[in-house]
């Protein structure tokens, strides 16, 4: 399609045949006369010529120097784009090196190891996570991930690793892949097993509720109720202030329709990957796990807004009593952004 477009483009600008006679003509005139006399048609073709030559050695330069050029052109074109950007196995930005140390293809799945090392801070350790800041850039049809595989602490240094499986049966050796990567979290908390200071047995039923559209959620009971359109949820009140978690708001707790619901809200949630669950505890110990839970938001073009997370509990509020609440969570202590990026071959393994 890229093609396509860019040979339409000059066909466009392409003389008439009556123009070009007309130029013939005038140079078989002028070699009798034996004057030398400059035409006006050279003029505009000389012109069209060397803006046609620019639009196509400027392409592979924007293309490998402005991002957004290299995107459209990759959505338009995926071999196109990678043709045009040129082989760079390491990069740095804000004193963080992204490097590649590996890659390889076995069949038709190719295995690259990636690290990221902090050569001035301590932003990276062993809870780094890319979250949703990395992109996989390549010219053919395949399913591609990303996952952390190692850290080392003397060097701070975080090794990933991308596996790629080719969809066809082409010949991938050569092809150029680019990894770039946005920001990632790090100096993560984890919070297992605590105990949240409410008396379960003071909740009563909410006449402040909201109707929302789900954005997610989970749980057993949650395919039973997703297509229903919209949800039945806590209207959000002042947060808990005894809450134990930074980072996580507990917002609301209450009953709807003999069901227990609790609410968590987390602020800036595409800046943190903040997260968690609740669950019950009789006095003996034994655990009651929510039935679903319903994620929503309250983004709007100018903030990234707050988001929700509703859980609800299949208990009566005659027994909800003999229960303690209680919750595991992890925040993120630390996000770090900047434009990492590196393109390089693929290699057949010939181990």
């Amino acid at each position: 399609m890229f093609k396509r477009k860019y040979k339409h483009m000059i066909n466009q600008v392409h003389p008439s045949d009556e123009l070009l006679s007309a130029v013939l003509k005038s140079a078989h005139d002028n070699s009798k006369k034996k004057n030398i006399i400059t035409s006006s048609f050279f003029r505009p073709l000389t012109a069209i010529t060397a803006i046609c030559i620019c639009m196509f050695l400027t392409i592979p330069v924007l293309a490998a120097t402005v991002e957004p050029v290299y995107q459209l052109i990759y959505v338009v074109s995926p071999s196109i784009a990678q043709f045009f950007i040129p082989v760079q196995e390491s990069d740095e930005d804000n004193g963080i090196k992204m490097e590649v140390i590996s890659a390889y293809i076995h069949d038709n799945a190719a295995e690259i190891y990636i690290t990221m090392q902090d050569l001035t801070e301590d932003r990276i350790d062993d809870s780094i996570d890319l979250y949703d800041s990395c992109s996989i850039n390549r010219p053919f049809g395949s399913t591609a991930t990303c996952q952390g595989v190692g850290y080392d602490e003397k060097t701070k240094t975080a090794t990933f690793l991308i596996s790629i499986t080719e969809w066809g049966k082409q010949k991938i050796a050569g092809d150029k892949i680019t990894f770039s990567v946005k920001g990632f979290l790090s100096h993560k908390k984890n919070y297992s097993d605590v105990k949240i200071p409410a008396d379960l047995s003071l909740l009563t039923n909410r006449e402040s509720t909201q109707k929302v559209h789900t954005t997610g959620g989970g749980g057993k009971d949650y395919e039973k109720y997703k297509d229903e359109g919209e949800f039945t949820v806590l209207t959000p009140s002042e947060a808990m202030t005894e809450f134990p978690v930074d980072g996580i708001d507990l917002t609301a707790m209450g009953y709807i329709d003999d069901k227990l619901h609790i609410q968590i809200a987390i602020k800036d949630h595409l800046k943190n990957d903040n997260h968690g669950f609740f669950f019950l505890k009789d006095s003996n110990g034994n655990t009651v796990d929510y039935n679903y839970s319903i994620s929503f938001s309250n983004h709007n073009e100018q903030s990234d807004g707050i988001d929700y997370c509703e859980f609800v509990f299949d208990v009566s509020q005659k027994e909800i009593g003999n229960y303690s609440l209680y919750g595991n969570f992890v925040t993120s202590g630390m996000i770090t952004e900047g434009n990492w990026r590196v393109t390089f071959p693929l290699k057949q393994d010939n181990n």
